[in-house]
């Protein structure tokens, strides 16, 4: 299993096992932290450079597996709590801010379409034996509930909605080894109110691969990659020199700790980064079963 501490960083997320079922009616709590350093801000689209910042993100999460036409589904919602510092460039002038507050609200549904219908706990344990091929959808949505300031340019919350739709698949190589790709395209609405103007973005388009080792039950471990481009800006009709051509790796490991306890740590860095997007980001996850 795998539940996702969700950044504002959108595309540059690496999600190793989003995809993978549990059986029907299983319930998750998870309470979740990461640690960014570098080159990032809360809204990765704001017309930053230099930045250097360092967030603090705690994310508390509930997921929840059903079945929709006898397939496996799963809905999940995040709100994240975001601590930190940045500092930059904007129009040649020093940018910065001390930022702390609730940030925006996410909500996302998975369905798998082939491979994996809903099933209980018996019907999973026979599939973990001879896993088959899975090919998934999935809708994420952001909601703009998080804390904003119209004449500020650095802000928890982003002021606007956006949706990400994602296709995926997973092949499954011998019993242990599951390798998964995913391409998906995240869907910007406008910000009316940026520091008195109309800033928009371009969609942005991400593709994703990761290499997973199944352990034992519940104990896997990654190594992910992702490649992800466009989302440029324009502010007033005035197009941004921000067309993103980006690249991030990162190992992710799952460990239980007991029955119904279990805990994800996760480290990525960037290492192609045309615009922005230079940055270390830790992860620690800890997901608590509410079901037996």
């Amino acid at each position: 299993l795998l539940i996702v501490v969700s950044k504002s960083a959108f595309s540059q997320e690496l999600t190793p096992r989003a995809y993978w079922p549990t059986p029907q009616g299983t319930k998750f709590l998870v309470l979740g932290s990461s640690y960014s350093t570098g080159d990032i801000v809360t809204d990765p689209s704001l017309p930053l450079v230099g930045v250097e910042s360092r967030i603090l993100t705690g994310v508390i999460g509930y997921q929840q597996t059903f079945s929709v036409a006898g397939r496996t589904a799963t809905a999940e919602i995040q709100l994240p709590y975001v601590d930190g510092t940045t500092e930059g460039e904007y129009r040649g002038q020093p940018a910065s801010r001390n930022i702390s507050g609730v940030g925006d609200f996410m909500a996302s549904l998975s369905v798998n379409l082939m491979g994996a219908p809903a099933m209980t706990a018996a019907e999973f344990q026979e599939f973990l034996q001879d896993p088959k091929p899975i090919i998934a959808a999935s809708l994420k949505l952001v909601v703009p509930t998080g804390e904003y300031e119209a004449d500020r340019l650095i802000n928890v919350g982003t002021n606007r909605w956006a949706t990400k739709l994602k296709l995926a698949y997973l092949q499954p190589i011998k019993e242990k080894w599951v390798v998964e790709m995913g391409a998906g395209v995240w869907f910007f609405e406008d910000n009316d109110e940026f520091l008195g103007m109309t800033r928009e973005q371009e969609p942005l388009t991400a593709v994703d691969v990761s290499m997973v080792r199944r352990i034992k039950p519940g104990f896997w471990a990654s190594i992910d990659a992702n490649y992800y481009f466009g989302g440029r800006t324009t502010v007033d009709d005035v197009r941004g020199a921000d067309f993103q051509r980006n690249s991030r790796l990162g190992f992710s490991v799952g460990y239980p700790i007991k029955p119904r306890h279990s805990i994800k740590l996760g480290f990525s860095s960037g290492v192609v980064t045309e615009s922005g997007g230079k940055y270390n980001t830790s992860i620690l996850t800890y997901v608590y079963r509410l079901n037996e």
